[in-house]
């Protein structure tokens, strides 16, 4: 039986940089790396996008997905 399976990996990564940019840009750097060293990751597993947005901590810590 085919079966897919929608996948999600969250994380928030803690970093001293000078501006949110270059941490921005580091995660990817990093991340894309991970993904070029081990291919099953889309060969296998279906990677296809990576999703980021940096922020200073407790500007969006604290915010309600709800809305509330």
């Amino acid at each position: 039986m085919k079966v897919k399976v929608h996948w999600i990996i969250d994380g928030v990564a803690e970093l001293e940089m000078d501006s949110l940019e270059a941490g921005e840009a580091h995660v990817d750097e990093v991340l894309r790396k991970v993904i070029s060293d081990n291919p099953v990751l889309v060969d296998e597993l279906g990677a296809r996008a990576l999703q980021g947005k940096a922020y200073l901590p407790g500007s969006e810590d604290d915010v309600d997905v709800e809305g509330d």
